[in-house]
């Protein structure tokens, strides 16, 4: 996901001239559909004003679909945007809610099939008997010919069929639940898409990794292996074993530990330092007041000869002291000198471990992040936080139709 994150930012950096991406900076961008600048002149319809450019990606239409600025057209095309979305979002309830709760009585009482007897996701697919198909097409052609549902976009509104369930007088309130369906319907689409793909690849409706232990993104050694790294400790949900590179494919133990130990050690400094991060505006150490924020103190003359001597110490840490207090431990265990651990805790058991490794790996990606902003930007992490603010909560707003 980072990966793709930061290649999306090198695209919007490079393409609109800021980091953020602020699409106003690029008014030609072929992903929006505006003329140019001052000069330009606006066609007849834009798709660009209509209803659905919502943040944080404006008007997308990277394969042009709508560049020809034919009304009837994008009109026809959101009107099945809007039937997909409805369709998906109750197909995404329609996946959790046989978890829980199925009709009583029969599906079929000719075939003696009951709605308890049909299992969840697509394995229901095989229980529909011939003529329940034949019954289901046959509606949704009704629907679709007879009640004007496909006449929403010629005669009106796409996707307005006249039922005023969920709808406003306040024209501004009204334009929000409508933008709202249309993002929750996006998600929707690639939700279901999700469930599917999990459910035909593991053969369950929630996608259980457990029951698929050949899938690439597990890299399990095998029933005859001698070390299975994904029965180890940091196998935790929602991913499982997650090895995409295969780092840990055909390894033996001793590799996987020495692995696991800079992924240790290494999540335990992004911790720190992500603390540091956001301590630095309030607190320093005495002497380093004038010095800079981030990456920037690397730079000055107190924060540098401080910084070496950090070196120094973290390499003799590293040579002579916890080598030997990780002797005959698993990885990252250097005992607990300074009994900081409660006797009803449990000591250094399973749930702490995973606990510690989940933290670690999330600060690894956080402290990249916040580097490579503070690099950029010149804001230290807590303004970095800040300025996000706005955005944040106006995200939150447009995809959630109760949100404050």
């Amino acid at each position: 996901l980072a990966m793709m994150a930061i290649i999306g930012m090198f695209f919007q950096d490079g393409l609109t001239g800021s980091a953020w991406g602020d699409w106003a900076l690029y008014v030609d961008s072929p992903l929006r559909f505006f003329g140019g600048g001052e000069a330009s002149t606006y066609k007849t319809f834009d798709p660009a004003t209509e209803l659905g450019v919502q943040e944080p990606v404006g008007f997308w239409d990277p394969l042009g679909f709508a560049s020809d600025g034919d009304e009837a057209t994008f009109k026809r095309r959101r009107s099945v945007e809007i039937k997909h979305g409805r369709v998906c979002m109750a197909a995404s309830i329609g996946y959790i809610v046989p978890e829980y709760y199925k009709f009583p009585g029969f599906l079929s009482p000719s075939e003696g099939l009951q709605f308890a007897d049909v299992p969840n996701g697509l394995a229901a697919l095989s229980k529909v008997p011939a003529l329940g198909w034949v019954q289901i097409i046959f509606f949704a052609g009704i629907v679709e010919g007879a009640f004007g549902v496909t006449d929403d976009y010629r005669n009106g509104t796409p996707g307005d069929y006249g039922w005023k369930v969920i709808t406003s007088d306040d024209p501004a309130e009204k334009e929000k639940k409508l933008s709202a369906e249309l993002a929750n319907g996006r998600l929707a689409m690639v939700a279901i898409i999700g469930m599917f793909f999990q459910d035909g690849l593991t053969g369950s409706a929630w996608g259980d990794w457990a029951l698929y232990t050949a899938s690439p993104l597990r890299a399990r050694g095998g029933a005859g292996a001698a070390f299975d790294p994904a029965s180890a400790i940091g196998a935790t949900e929602p991913l499982g074993f997650w090895d995409p590179c295969g780092f840990c494919k055909d390894k033996d133990q001793a590799t996987f530990l020495k692995y696991r130990g800079a992924e240790l050690k290494h999540g335990r400094v992004a911790m720190m330092s992500i603390i540091g991060f956001l301590g630095q505006p309030s607190w320093r150490f005495p002497g380093f007041e004038g010095v800079p924020d981030g990456i920037n103190a690397l730079g000055s003359a107190p924060a540098g000869a401080g910084f070496a001597c950090l070196f120094l110490l973290v390499g003799f840490f590293e040579l002579r002291i916890l080598a030997d207090l990780e002797e005959g431990n698993e990885p990252g265990n250097f005992g607990d000198p300074f009994k900081m651990i409660p006797t009803q805790s449990g000591g250094y058991d399973e749930y702490w471990r995973n606990f510690e490794l989940n933290n670690g790996r999330l600060a690894m990606i956080g402290s990249i992040g916040t580097i490579v902003a503070s690099g950029y930007t010149g804001l230290n992490a807590y303004e970095q936080w800040q300025a996000a603010k706005p955005a944040a909560i106006s995200f939150i707003k447009t995809t959630l139709p109760f949100a404050p």
